[in-house]
């Protein structure tokens, strides 16, 4: 299994975790709004801090352990896999929003594939992939479904777990620079120190199992709740 990227496979990675790929990624905050409001997040060594324990022990390392699951069952052509780890997916989220930030980026993102991209050549991943867009109407949690899509445009594993830690982590840092606020300068700072961060996170996740699942980031889950009811609000979630 290598890790080297074909000029088309790099092409489409970049185009599916770009923030101009039409999910809405921009409107979630993962529950770092109600943090910065609270006063949790008001710097940028708090935000360092605050997504490296996500990466680590939340959402970061449990999605990207989903999207590898998903790559290799999709590599694999097995459907019945795929359509319980995108259960899975979905019934792992701690909260209303965050269930809600997983489906509707998701679905999204597997409903534009599927207009836009279709897989190149014949495998079955691509295959897989066809199939479930012919026919199915069910709610896709986001790693689930860029796991899906990763194998069936032969997008190899470790990268597509990184570049998606890569995306969801500089789409938190653009929450914090819109709504700490920060400067463009700190944000970049925040995404340049956590870059070996994002490379331990995609190496352990690569090397985990769905036994590995869970996380520890209680107050961010309880972050996610307390949003549902905050009186002002920029995000989603």
């Amino acid at each position: 299994m290598t890790d080297a990227v074909c000029l088309p496979a790099l092409y489409r990675l970049l185009t599916f975790v770009s923030p101009a790929f039409p999910i809405g990624a921009f409107t979630y905050s993962h529950g770092l709004e109600q943090v910065i409001d609270e006063g949790g997040v008001a710097c940028a060594a708090d935000l360092s801090a605050w997504l490296e324990d996500i990466l680590r022990f939340g959402a970061g390392r449990g999605d990207a352990i989903l999207l590898k699951e998903t790559w290799r069952a999709a590599l694999a052509g097995s459907r019945e896999t795929v359509e319980e780890l995108r259960d899975l997916g979905l019934a792992l989220q701690p909260s209303k929003e965050r269930h809600l930030e997983s489906s509707a980026q998701g679905t999204a993102f597997f409903n534009a594939v599927a207009k836009s991209w279709t897989p190149p050549g014949e495998t079955a991943a691509g295959a897989l992939f066809r199939s479930f867009a012919e026919g199915d109407r069910e709610p896709w949690p986001y790693p689930v479904a860029l796991g899906l899509v990763a194998a069936a445009h032969a997008i190899p594993e470790k990268a597509a777990v990184t570049a998606f830690l890569h995306a969801f982590t500089a789409n938190i840092i653009s929450v914090a620079v819109r709504a700490v606020p920060l400067g463009q300068s700190d944000g970049q700072g925040v995404l340049a120190g956590l870059e070996p961060v994002v490379f331990d996170v995609a190496d352990e996740a690569v090397a985990s199992g769905l036994d590995d699942l869970g996380t520890s980031t209680f107050l961010a889950d309880i972050a996610s709740m307390a949003h549902e009811t905050q009186y002002s609000r920029l995000f989603r979630s």
